[in-house]
């Protein structure tokens, strides 16, 4: 696998927001008329299906969902009773389609979003703002144009029929005006389409120049009275109306949603239900892929990981737009003479970069293609190893090149740098390779320096900072049912494309560290944290977990038998049966028949049942707890019971999860394939998870875990002498936080209080507001906000730090950890108020979570260091959150349990004490 391009994780993907309308009308018409045998019409469907795997192709996303329009009527016709009057009916051939589109759609194992009394477009929006405010980057696809106003930084648009992409500068090129002014635009000069009636006679060079010219609609409205000639009299005429025309172009941000976009994730594809319904439709093509074992998403299989881009569908052509100033000189090594020169400037290299091309993304089953180098600007090499396309050229020994790499690879001059290298430690570890000899990792060098401010993959990094278009993975392997891997690919075009891998890291390294020396804070903390964690990960993920897949399918059988008496709980509740995921048909339960009080309205006045208005009613009443239940219950199959099995590795009988370095902004470490970090143990259910992940014989799991650890760094950071006292004394801190708010003795605190406590210390860190914490503890506003004043009044100086850090980052920009990580925040000045008060939030929290990311990392280099020094039978086997989990020899668990407790306590020098949690036990779970 390239190391220019794993994206560490399939978390750095963006979100795909897929307008479905607007491609089912596009496709309609754009397609020729298909049929089956039967007479049905299908030429739209497949014209859809087709557009939904190349956008799967191009960016390779796990959170991608499609919204269609609902049937019926919108809150826009109740503002306008012509909305949209003047649109023909929807054509009988398009409307048999829609109905197996959707299950085509939805068995495809995309998330299905449909909303009655709003559009498409507002489902959209305030998807894309839930992505914005975690943090992700977003596409959506979709042709049309008044998508423009939700582009931002965050935000940007794909039309996959037209293959235009549309960021804001792409925007303002169309349009002639910014996204924010996009809505003023449409209300100037109206939508034919849509019936918004607009200026007669404006077109879009009249709009963008009254825009320039006054700012914004209301600016064009106040100077009316300017505005000279024929089209001065038809603005007059038309100011009555043009607040509601504004008002129906406006995309709706706040949609009550059943699902937040962080459970929008990718299903598994329902393989027997698609290959039914595609016989049925006679899309003989994809049939006969399912049958073939292929993915129906057609995601590339080649070895390199980069996103996709370009159109070239036919392998071996090299991309013809990539620009780069450096004359290149690339050379294939197809002899031992050549090698051997070349190993011996690698030697006498002051830095070289290297690179792996290999068969598969799963570093476990991965085989090297070949290997690739470079030493100086330009200047790179590719050796193919293992290509066997028929009459492919004769290549050296695989095995006899690795020998000869050995004692480089192997050494410890430290002369190499790589992209991603991690990737590359574990597949060389396939072939007996064990590569220590690292210098640096670009993506790690980009992410100390600013983790916000771009991917850290090698293609966008070769943009920001060469101004180089690489080329990509699919410009020589093809795409979707063409695509080769990379041992299939033509070694001419395979050694233009690994060299450059190699070329263009090196360059980046001579980019990027300059600007860490410059920073000797930022230098120290990725010297001596990022690259030591780097090779400690890599250790992790190789020896992977066991999991007892027997015990998951017991689990499995129980667990559905309780989904299935929770949804007979429910329908006995209802008195009668009905969909539980469906928002109509709980609304109709909830306000019309059982009478249950209205929290909440959505857009178009109906009574809400997003999720927290179901945690709000299930404090009252027993049906939508267990609505909500069933949907907890549901996704744990899913997502834990039904997949961990099917990701033990057959050779080592293990779980082998991928952590990913470079993907939150704090510096915390998450992992894919499993996902660990989000195994759910606040239940019954889903702490029986943990009980899967069970030792080896002759070893049993210790799980050492740090104990309030955000809270001590804010006692650290604050200063504050209350709170840094209730650590230093080792009291109950939640215990001592109630006594000081509810004005009581230590011993008198009731279980309550201290609840109440908890809830306003860890609250306050995730920035919660009054509101928020009335409804944790279920009280009056009023009295959530007395009880947080008294807690700043009893820790003065934790508001004082909020305050000033709050400042700061508006300031600076940014704030830091302990250790000097920067946490950029490009949204603290943000004109959106709901972009900037998240930003202000994270301001406060971040400094606590990357400081607690940066301890857990110092404590897990040190025990991984000291179990290697002293060659303890013991290995560090995951790292969730603020917890290592090791497996330990039976006859060694007290010693190393002491050892490990006091590794992770010397990992920082705080103003109160650290404090661990040691557990053992046969199982995760056990342990706890």
């Amino acid at each position: 696998m390239s190391s220019t391009a794993n994206i560490d994780s399939a978390a750095d993907r963006p979100v795909i927001l897929v307008d479905g309308s607007a491609y089912l009308y596009r496709a309609f018409h754009a397609m020729p008329p298909l049929t089956n045998a039967k007479g049905q019409p299908t030429g739209a469907i497949y014209g859809v299906v087709n557009m939904l795997r190349r956008l799967v192709a191009d960016y390779q996303p796990t959170i991608m969902v499609v919204i269609f329009d609902a049937s019926g009527k919108t809150f826009r016709d109740e503002i306008y009773t012509d909305y949209k009057a003047n649109r023909a009916s929807m054509p009988d051939d398009m409307r048999s389609q829609i109905k197996p589109l959707y299950e085509v759609v939805e068995k495809m194992g995309f998330p299905l979003v449909i909303i009655e009394g709003v559009e498409a477009d507002d489902v959209i929006g305030t998807l894309s703002v839930q992505a914005s405010l975690a943090g992700l980057k977003t596409v959506i696809s979709t042709g049309d144009k008044d998508m423009a106003q939700l582009v931002n930084e965050h935000v940007s648009l794909v039309n996959t029929m037209t293959n235009t992409h549309m960021d804001v500068a792409g925007v303002k090129d169309k349009f002639g005006v910014a996204p924010e002014r996009i809505i003023d635009y449409l209300a100037l000069v109206g939508d034919t389409s849509d019936n918004i009636p607009g200026v007669p006679s404006c077109g879009p060079k009249t709009a963008v120049k009254w825009l320039d010219a006054h700012g914004s609609l209301q600016g064009v409205i106040d100077n009316a009275e300017s505005v000279k000639g024929k089209i001065g009299e038809k603005l007059r005429d038309a100011v009555a109306h043009l607040p509601m025309s504004y008002d129906l172009a406006t995309i709706r941000l706040d949609v009550e949603l059943p699902q937040g976009i962080a459970d929008m994730t990718l299903n598994e594809p329902d393989i027997e239900g698609l290959t039914a319904l595609y016989q049925e439709l006679e899309f003989k093509t994809w049939s006969r892929e399912l049958a073939e074992g292929k993915s129906p998403l057609q995601k590339p299989r080649g070895g390199d990981g980069k996103a996709a881009s370009g159109d070239a569908d036919a392998a071996g052509v090299v991309s013809a737009d990539v620009s780069d100033p450096v004359e290149r000189r690339y050379e294939t090594i197809l002899t031992l003479d050549a090698l051997d020169g070349w190993i011996s400037r690698l030697e006498a290299a002051e830095l070289f970069a290297f690179d792996t091309e290999t068969t598969s993304l799963d570093y476990m089953v991965a085989e090297v293609v070949g290997v690739s180098f470079s030493v100086a600007e330009g200047e790179a090499a590719y050796v193919p190893l293992a290509h066997d396309y028929e009459g492919a050229p004769e290549q050296l020994d695989r095995q006899v090149v690795l020998e000869r790499l050995r004692p480089l690879l192997e050494g410890d001059k430290r002369n190499l740098v790589g992209q991603h290298i991690k990737y590359d430690i574990n597949v060389l570890r396939n072939h007996g390779i064990e590569l220590v000899n690292v210098a640096h990792d670009t993506m790690l060098e980009s992410y100390v320096i600013d983790s916000t401010a771009t991917r850290h993959d090698m293609d966008s990094l070769a943009r920001k900072y060469l101004d180089v278009a690489t080329v990509k993975f699919e410009d020589v392997a093809g795409k979707g049912k063409k695509q080769l891997t990379f041992n299939q690919i033509e070694i001419e075009a395979a050694s233009q494309y690994a060299a450059e891998d190699a070329d263009i890291t090196l360059r980046l390294h001579q980019v990027l560290w300059p600007r860490l020396v410059a920073e000797p804070v930022l230098q120290t903390l990725y010297e001596t944290i990022e690259i030591p964690a780097l090779l400690v990960l890599s250790h992790i993920e190789y020896t992977g977990v066991r999991i007892d897949a027997g015990m998951l399918e017991k689990q499995g059988a129980i667990l559905a038998k309780t989904i299935e008496q929770v949804k007979l709980d429910a329908y006995a509740d209802a008195g009668r049966e009905f969909n539980l995921g469906s928002p109509k048909q709980i609304g109709e339960i909830f306000f019309d028949e059982k009478q249950f009080p209205i929290i909440r309205k959505t857009p178009k006045g109906q009574p809400s049942t997003a999720e927290d208005v179901l945690e709000q009613l299930a404090l009252d009443y027993p049906l939508p707890k267990l609505i909500l239940q069933h949907r907890s219950l549901t996704k744990l199959m899913s997502t834990y019971i039904e997949k961990l099995p099917l990701q033990i590795n057959p050779k080592t009988q293990r779980v082998h999860t991928s952590y990913n370095q470079a993907i939150a902004s704090t510096g915390r470490l998450s992992s894919t394939d499993p996902n660990l970090q989000n195994i759910p143990v606040r239940t019954e259910e889903g702490r029986r998870i943990r009980e899967a992940f069970i030792a080896e014989d002759g070893y049993r799991l210790l799980a050492a875990d740090y104990s309030q650890i955000e809270l001590r760094i804010m006692a650290h950071l604050s200063g504050d002498k209350g709170l840094v006292s209730a650590f230093e004394q080792g009291l109950d801190v939640h215990k001592a936080t109630a006594a000081e708010v509810f004005g009581v003795p230590l011993e008198a605190v009731e279980p309550d209080q201290r609840r109440s406590a908890k809830a306003i210390n860890f609250g306050l860190i995730y920035g919660m507001s009054a509101f928020g914490l009335a409804k944790q503890l279920d009280i009056a506003r009023g009295e959530a906000q007395s009880y947080i004043n008294l807690y700043f009044e009893r820790y003065p100086d934790v508001k004082r730090y909020m305050d000033e850090t709050r400042a700061l980052a508006k300031e600076q920009g940014y704030v830091e950890t302990v250790f000097g990580r920067r946490l950029y925040l490009p949204d603290i000045n943000a004109r959106s108020a709901q972009l900037r008060n998240y930003a202000e939030r994270t301001a406060i929290n971040a400094p606590m979570q990357g400081t607690a990311a940066d301890i857990i990392k110092r404590a897990m280099i040190n025990v991984d260091d000291w179990l290697r020094k002293d060659k303890i039978d013991a290995r560090i086997i995951m790292q969730v959150h603020d917890e290592l989990v090791l497996e330990v020899k039976a006859g060694e668990l007290e010693s190393v349990g002491e050892q490990v407790e006091k590794l992770m306590i010397e990992a920082a020098d705080l103003k109160v004490p650290l404090e661990v949690d040691v557990g053992i036990g046969n199982s995760w779970e056990e342990a706890h």
